[in-house]
């Protein structure tokens, strides 16, 4: 936006100009997005990161998902109906983060929950100043992590502040059951103290307790082993159902089985190394997974909703690992034994 059109459109959101708020606006961004951009503001010695939503970005969002749907529905071979709950999910999720008044709440909520934990630092919101279109905060500094990379940081210091960024997701996944879900690069930055600051939370994804109990046991190398329980997992997350042939049903438990297993790697002990290769792992074989014709040309919808977004979290987080090399603590949380034990599965013997 235009110097002009940046004040036209805080004074129809708010009623006041700029100035009227802060002691200076700066009309040039500082950054900017799909849906707004960011300004610079000060009053006082405090400086202010403003966030101001673009005219309009709504309604072209609601457009352009109505002229998607039929290219994703010709290309998974379904029809609107059995895609309509994907579809629900992605533009509910993307019309949120056009609400600054539930981005201030969410932010407000969980860098609350998550003041207590190491090294992750936050902005304070300040609800007085913003509303559906403005979102204020207090301007953080930091490098973004192509930026804190090119720093040439040691490894200890990269291990430091990806088991930051680690903890801080485990904890409100396991704990609050609601996730920032956009782990992109550019809302981390990397401070000179080995910190990390964590903005916009447009996008969070609340988990549902059914879809938790049912998911995240899928992890867990006793729970992959119990046959019975499996089957009623995956029917429960809606990968496999009632009116499958057994042909089917076996292929996509076994491929199912062989990406979790895949996945869960990190979880399986103490510390795990994340690298390119095990990047590289994933994406073949998601590209061997395609091919089954079940996946390729599915007959029916399958998989839950809710793992759109918990999936691209756990992508996005396992990348940004990759980037930093890092060796960290990620196995035996208390979630593992808490989901253990509500499914009645017991630990493996060791000693045999």
């Amino acid at each position: 936006m235009s110097g002009p059109l940046v004040i036209k459109t805080y004074k129809s959101a708010t009623g006041r100009y700029p100035t009227e708020d802060f002691d200076f606006f700066d009309a040039k961004s500082l950054a900017a997005a799909s849906i707004g951009q960011v300004h610079l503001a000060r009053k006082g010695n405090k400086e202010f990161a403003i966030k101001i939503q673009y005219p309009g970005v709504s309604d072209s969002i609601k457009s352009d998902l109505r002229l998607v749907k039929p290219v994703a529905n010709a290309m998974f071979g379904l029809s609107e109906k059995e895609m309509k709950k994907y579809f629900e999910e992605v533009e509910e999720k993307l019309l949120e983060e056009t609400q600054y008044d539930l981005e201030l709440l969410n932010g407000m909520e969980i860098s609350e929950a998550c003041s207590h934990l190491k090294d992750v630092y936050f902005p304070k919101y300040y609800p007085e100043y913003s509303n559906n279109k403005i979102l204020v905060m207090d301007y953080i500094r930091g490098r973004h992590l192509k930026e804190y990379l090119d720093t040439n940081p040691s490894q200890e210091e990269k291990n430091s502040v990806a088991q930051a960024l680690w903890d801080f997701y485990e904890f409100q996944l396991h704990e609050k059951k609601a996730i920032h879900a956009d782990p992109h690069p550019g809302n981390f930055l990397f401070d000179e103290d080995g910190k990390v600051g964590v903005i916009d939370f447009g996008c969070v994804k609340v988990v549902p307790e059914d879809f938790y109990l049912s998911y995240f046991p899928l992890l867990i190398e006793e729970v992959q082993a119990d046959k019975p329980l499996i089957e009623n997992l995956l029917r429960s997350i809606e990968i496999i159902f009632p009116g499958d042939s057994k042909e089917v049903e076996t292929q996509l438990t076994k491929a199912f089985l062989k990406m979790t297993t895949l996945l869960s790697r990190p979880f399986r002990s103490e510390t795990f190394h994340f690298t390119d290769s095990f990047l590289d792992e994933i994406y073949a074989m998601g590209e061997e997974i395609y091919q089954i014709p079940e996946v390729r040309r599915p007959t029916q919808p399958r998989g839950s909703k809710h793992a759109l977004y918990v999936n691209r979290t756990y992508f996005g987080i396992y990348s940004i690992m990759s980037d930093l090399n890092a060796h960290i603590k990620t196995g035996h949380g208390a979630w593992r034994e808490r989901l253990m034990e509500y499914h009645k599965v017991s630990e493996f013997d060791q000693t045999l």
